[in-house]
């Protein structure tokens, strides 16, 4: 028995001395994994030799071999670290992709990882990339984009990393809304589009029902609003509408919704140059609209992120605007029916509804580890561009499907003929070509640039100052951070890990 145990822990040495000297250098992981196989089979052939005269051993042994090849392959295999900002029901999904992954194929395993909201998620890989660590994946939210893409030295350009890892990934096959956004302006993708939703209305069809309107016919425009609300109030709803993320949905997607700008150079996405001209005699209409709805409780600010999407799923509120990838978590919390129904807009704009904006995140290759690594990366996001795979997405999540063949192969399974609801969201974005005002909004600082926008449009909800005060005021502020942003760009200055920004509950309205 000694003998056995010796002779054990010799082959076990000479099985990690290979393993290792597998696994320097730049080696494929096809290499590796037959280098360490060979160490263990020949671990393997001791073993049974010396355990022929010690059947009494043979429990134990077993046991141990089957831990040693549990290891050789999880030694084998080249870890991708991705970090991610999705919990809740998405980050189940989430998970579920990854591991159907890593079932795939023996060569990778990708390890995901949440860390917090999307801000966090992009403040820590910028600050860990700083010291030479952080994921090889990145999941960052459209309002980092241009952050992103002014970072020059901290990611991979996609299509150059696909092509460097022998995978390919067509530009053109994703939706126009969603490429150009994501893309330079050459066309070239800079990251993968992957978690993409617009904002829709969703309604309670149990309350609907409770204040005698039809379930199957939610407001369109926003002038039908006062009436289905004061029904609702009267059947005693304290709450008819609420918001998530006010500046995304209430400014920036009202503005391309009716095909006007937000920001000068086709929103920021022809030049750094580019200013905030939000302040539209639309935008001061429609925010006083909502302050005048506020001070008669028939708007409710919930707060500046998802609040407004809890308090639906509580059944306070009876409509809720909000990402179209809220359905996955609604499905799941909600104990009621929900619809899902077009974005309101206002009906005597000419053109309108026109367009609505594009948000979520995509897939970053950051400038991190081996070529190894880098090529792991590649295969994992070319897993994730499959139509089927994107069409699952879609399908499980309420995020959009990024690629025409995804949309029409969830089409030819009957998808949308069941779920009506899920087209709604696809539809808005195809629902005319994109113009330079509704392509989307990229620019610098974005997230402060919204931080400004809630702090004033909260002071319009409290009543302490006029729309068009609190828009000019928020236009003067962001405009200075744009500044900025442009002078630090051209002087060669990347952006370093950007700040936290502030969270503040919501502030009662005054009555």
């Amino acid at each position: 028995m000694r003998y056995i145990a010796l002779s054990l822990g010799s082959q076990a040495s000479t099985c990690a001395r290979q393993a290792r000297a597998a696994s320097t250098g730049e080696s494929s992981p096809r290499a590796k994994r037959a280098a360490i196989s060979a160490a263990v089979n020949s671990w393997i052939a001791v073993i049974v030799l010396q355990s022929y005269n010690a059947p009494h051993m043979t429990v134990r042994i077993g046991f141990a071999l089957l831990l040693a090849l549990m290891s050789s392959r999880a030694l084998a295999q080249q870890e991708i670290r991705f970090w991610h900002a999705m919990g809740g029901a998405l980050g189940d999904a989430l998970a579920g992709v990854v591991q159907r992954f890593n079932a795939s194929q023996n060569e990778y395993r990708v390890v995901a990882e949440h860390k917090g909201s999307y801000e966090d998620t992009l403040i820590a890989a910028l600050a860990a990339q700083r010291t030479g660590g952080g994921p090889h994946l990145v999941q960052v939210y459209e309002v980092g984009t241009a952050h992103m893409m002014a970072a020059r030295s901290a990611y991979r350009p996609l299509a150059q990393a696909m092509a460097e890892g022998g995978e390919t990934i067509d530009a053109k096959a994703f939706l126009p809304a969603v490429a150009s956004y994501f893309s330079d302006n050459g066309g070239r993708l800079l990251a993968l589009p992957f978690n993409i939703s617009t904002p829709i209305l969703f309604y309670n069809k149990d309350l609907f029902r409770r204040a005698k309107l039809d379930p199957e016919k939610p407001p369109k425009s926003w002038y039908e609003f006062p009436k289905v609300i004061e029904a609702l109030k009267d059947a005693g709803v304290g709450c008819g509408y609420t918001t998530t993320w006010p500046s995304w949905i209430l400014l920036e997607n009202t503005s391309t919704w009716h095909n006007q700008d937000f920001a000068t150079k086709d929103n920021g996405l022809d030049g750094l140059d580019t200013k905030l001209v939000f302040n539209t005699h639309l935008m001061v209409r429609h925010i006083s609209t909502l302050s005048s709805w506020a001070r008669s409780t028939y708007f409710t600010y919930a707060g500046r992120r998802i609040e407004g999407e809890r308090r639906f799923a509580a059944g306070e509120c009876a409509m809720l605007t909000a990402a179209s990838s809220s359905a996955a978590e609604l499905r799941r919390s909600a104990g009621f029916a929900f619809g899902e129904a077009q974005l309101p807009y206002y009906d005597d704009i000419k053109g309108a509804p026109h367009h609505s904006l594009i948000g979520g995140g995509a897939l970053w290759v950051m400038a991190t580890g081996k070529s190894a690594e880098q090529r792991g990366a590649a295969r994992f996001l070319a897993f994730l561009a499959k139509p089927e795979l994107q069409a699952e997405w879609h399908q499980r999540t309420g995020y959009i499907p990024v690629t025409r063949a995804a949309y029409e192969l969830t089409k030819k399974q009957g998808f949308y003929g069941a779920n009506p609801g899920q087209e709604i969201a696809i539809g808005q974005l195809l629902l005319h070509t994109p113009t330079r005002e509704s392509r989307g909004i990229r620019l610098g600082e974005f997230e402060k640039i919204r931080l400004i926008i809630e702090e004033e449009l909260e002071k319009v909800w409290a009543g302490e100052i006029p729309p068009k005060l609190a828009l000019d005021r928020a236009a003067e502020r962001g405009n200075a951070l744009l500044r900025r942003f442009e002078a630090e760009h051209r002087a060669g200055i990347e952006p370093g890990v950007p700040a936290r920004t502030p969270r503040k509950p919501a502030k009662s309205p005054k009555k």
